[in-house]
């Protein structure tokens, strides 16, 4: 049975059960890496160039992780999810930067998800198994069950990758924490944001449990289109619930150097002012220390509080 490994960074939190559905269902075994701690950001950081962000340096970590240890090594290239949208360059650019500065791989199964072209997923898909010896009939077969699996993402979304035990309670504080997928499920990364959040009882939002229908309505309002798919789940995320007044505040969780953290994170200020809620940026990279993000986190959340005994007389935002 042929070892796939499965490197637990950048979009693994939002393709995993499928990933994982069509491997096993093709005889594979997977490996996942474990979850990031600092032995593995510490690799990736020493593997990869200076100029990566952080979530960028822990992927490396995790394949350094994984490379001993598995048949092959899934890299997909994250093209397109959506027709005339595109992801980040160094999602589009990981695998090459993998291969170029980690020594002694396994084989690297590459291919493109470039959802912009009718059938190309399915077609990747066949290119992979027949690479792995698969026929065509027993590919596509599991290949159906992945995305019927898929279709069920918000449960496994809140079933593996919350905080254990977490609930929402109806009259707590409520607070929706945004970023790209991989700042706001990975614990190390983030310093468990959200479940020191849930130990404080405050109600947590992601943009990831909205439907894409919903996130597509709610983000049209940029005079200009939006050209990444990630960018538009965070601003229409955001717009939901500013609009509906279902959050009373809002936490960013930005990657230090990120171009487009850097323009998202000011529409989302900009729209947090304007419906009056709270709005936090934290800025995260190998640098930040646990001390001072509690100590921003805490000052934040007594902020919301006391606005909402004092009828919201204080400025939403520095």
């Amino acid at each position: 049975m042929k070892k796939i490994g499965i490197p637990r960074g950048m979009l693994y939190y939002e393709n995993f059960p499928f990933w994982q559905e069509y491997f096993e269902g093709i005889g594979c075994e997977l490996v996942e890496s474990p979850k990031t701690n600092k032995e593995i950001m510490d690799k990736g950081i020493l593997s990869s160039v200076d100029e990566a962000c952080l979530p960028v340096k822990i992927t490396h970590g995790h394949v350094n992780y994984l490379k001993d240890k598995v048949d092959y090594i899934f890299l997909p290239r994250f093209i397109s999810l959506h027709k005339m949208e595109y992801c980040c360059p160094k999602i589009l650019g990981l695998p090459e930067m993998i291969i170029n500065s980690i020594d002694d791989l396994p084989e690297i199964i590459q291919i493109d998800i470039n959802l912009y072209r009718r059938n190309e997923l399915k077609n990747s898909f066949q290119e992979l198994g027949k690479s792995l010896g698969v026929s065509k009939e027993v590919s596509n077969k599991s290949f159906r069950k992945a995305l019927k699996k898929f279709s069920n993402y918000q449960g496994w979304l809140k079933e593996e990758l919350f905080p254990k035990g977490y609930s929402f309670k109806e009259g707590n504080f409520s607070i929706l924490v945004l970023g790209h997928s991989y700042n706001v499920y990975d614990e190390f990364l983030n310093m468990g944001v959200l479940g020191k959040l849930q130990e404080r009882d405050i109600n947590i939002f992601t943009a990831e449990e909205l439907d894409d229908d919903i996130i597509r309505k709610y983000s049209n309002f940029t005079n200009k289109r939006i050209f990444w798919t990630h960018g538009r789940r965070i601003l229409g995320a955001s717009k939901y619930h500013l609009k509906k007044a279902t959050i009373d505040g809002i936490i960013y969780l930005s990657s230090f150097g990120c171009g487009l953290d850097s323009v998202l994170s000011h529409f989302v200020l900009k729209q947090a002012n304007l419906y009056n809620v709270p709005f936090m940026l934290l800025t995260l990279d190998e640098q930040t220390g646990e001390a001072g993000f509690n100590t921003r986190l805490e000052a934040f959340l007594d902020m919301m509080k006391w606005r909402d005994r004092n009828q919201s007389h204080i400025s939403t935002f520095r």
